[in-house]
């Protein structure tokens, strides 16, 4: 967990202050993925990330389990970029949005405020409409996209798909 003081310590270092949106298409894993960043930056036990949907703040969110509304959290972490040279604190500023059509203002609300976009794909459903979609809402708004490539356990699991056939998966996606 971090404090208040070093909050207020690295509001002084902006250069350690990244702001991403979290967009793609709906159920492709935005709110389970920022719920275990949520988990290892130490707000959420690791029993509760991916169930908690803790960005998922409204009754209605709750109830459709869909996210309707961007929710903002923000991550301190400790990183030690160079051997030897000590952890170094960064702050992520990161906004969940909604993945559904309807709420695509949401998207890019989120997107007007962040210096990035984590965009998710489910490797086994590919780049969806959606994802195409905010991915060019992204790029319109100059936003600088990263790609995460979601549910890989599937392949293994649930496919049962060797290594190679999960490269040329990936690829097409």
């Amino acid at each position: 967990n971090f404090t208040v003081d070093q909050i207020r310590t690295i509001m002084d270092k902006t250069d350690a202050i990244r702001s991403m949106s979290v967009i793609a298409h709906v159920d492709h894993g935005k709110s389970t993925l920022t719920d275990s960043l949520i988990c290892k930056a130490g707000i959420i036990s690791a029993k509760a990330a991916g169930d908690a949907r803790y960005t998922d703040t409204r009754a209605d969110e709750a109830e459709r389990g869909v996210t309707i509304k961007s929710t903002g959290v923000s991550l301190y972490f400790e990183y030690d970029e160079e051997e030897g040279k000590g952890s170094e604190p960064h702050l992520i500023n990161l906004i969940d949005s909604p993945g559904h059509v309807d709420f695509s203002s949401e998207v890019t609300a989120a997107l007007r405020i962040t210096d990035g976009a984590m965009v998710v794909v489910d490797c086994i459903e590919g780049c969806a409409v959606q994802t195409e979609t905010v991915l060019r809402q992204a790029l319109a708004e100059r936003v600088k996209p990263c790609l995460f490539v979601n549910k890989v356990d599937r392949c293994i699991l649930e496919l049962q798909m060797e290594a190679e056939d999960m490269y040329s998966r990936f690829r097409a996606a």
